[in-house]
């Protein structure tokens, strides 16, 4: 089975470029790359986005699963290839530098019970479940290299353990943390440690980031007695859902499958067979499951194939074939 490219070409216009950019690799200088980009910064959707994420950080964030909070609206404007300079996303870029922490992730705006440890106030902080989203996503509209931003990168990795990335918050958080054992990995932050490091090549034969990456595997073989911090993966996890939210089996495959020397990985291959197995004859995607607050989108419902799902699906499937 091959991707429907045609299908997929027919689509809105960030489908058409991620599309031409992540399935067919053509250059970022093509006339066809750049006439798709031109067109989707200008879509109501994308510009919706913009417009919204300019109030950067926005309201408290209650819960880290919560879809509708402009940590994910970021995180899925950069997935789109939304960068600093395009029109609007230089505002984003500035709110999210001007709260940058005395040890160097940036904060959201957060409140924590005293019943759980904090203040019960309104403060600005970080926690390992949200500071890895928010450098990924500079990372990816093009500030890698900016100084402030591999602060806050330095600073995450010094967070590893000798079994991947813990629960883990700021001093604003008080002694909170997440329903588990305090020497457990937490899959969650684990995951999007990861999802920031592959966006940093240099990074991939870091030994931190090889034993993130053999801790998700292991959680993945030993998932049916280990469940750290309450993180399960049973049929829930292995719905289909779009965007990349939370721990699904498809926003840690997309994950996995960036790093060449997984690609081998029986435990992997597995993940991404029950992926694939999942498309209809025509190599398209439904979602299996969704987020309310993006029903407007062409993911946000379960009755019909998604363009963008099915996008996403293939990404993780053809990044398979390249084995290094």
């Amino acid at each position: 089975m091959n991707p429907p490219i045609d299908w997929l070409l027919e689509a809105d216009t960030w489908v058409q470029y991620r599309t031409r950019r992540d399935l067919l690799n053509t250059p970022e200088n093509d006339a066809d790359v750049i006439g798709c980009r031109q067109s989707m910064l200008k879509t109501p959707q994308v510009q919706a986005l913009v417009t919204e994420l300019a109030d950067w950080p926005g309201g408290v964030l209650t819960s880290h699963k919560s879809a509708k909070h402009l940590l994910h609206k970021l995180t899925f404007l950069t997935d789109l290839g939304v960068r600093a300079d395009d029109p609007g996303a230089g505002r984003i870029v500035e709110r999210i530098l001007a709260h940058q922490s005395a040890q160097g992730p940036f904060q959201m705006l957060g409140n924590i019970s005293p019943s759980y440890g904090g203040s019960g106030k309104d403060v600005f902080g970080w926690a390992l479940c949200d500071a890895p989203l928010v450098v990924t996503s500079l990372v990816k509209m093009g500030l890698k290299d900016d100084a402030r931003v591999q602060r806050a990168v330095g600073y995450l990795m010094s967070l590893a353990r000798d079994n991947g990335w813990p629960c883990a918050v700021s001093p604003e958080g008080g002694k909170w943390r997440g329903p588990g054992r305090k020497d457990d990995p937490c899959p969650y932050a684990n995951m999007i440690m990861l999802k920031l490091l592959a966006e940093i090549p240099e990074m991939h034969d870091h030994p931190k980031l090889r034993i993130g990456a053999e801790t998700a595997l292991n959680l993945w073989s030993e998932s049916q007695t280990r469940h750290p911090y309450m993180f399960y993966m049973g049929m829930d996890f292995r719905k289909l859902k779009a965007p990349l939210v939370w721990y699904d089996i498809l926003h840690l495959t997309d994950v996995l499958t960036r790093f060449s020397f997984l690609r081998k990985d029986a435990r992997l291959r597995e993940m991404v067979a029950l992926v694939a197995a999942k498309a209809d004859a025509e190599g398209r995607f439904t979602p299996e499951s969704v987020w309310a607050a993006w029903k407007d989108w062409d993911f946000g419902q379960k009755k019909t194939p998604s363009r963008w799902l099915t996008l996403t699906a293939w990404r993780i499937i053809t990044r398979m074939e390249t084995i290094v």
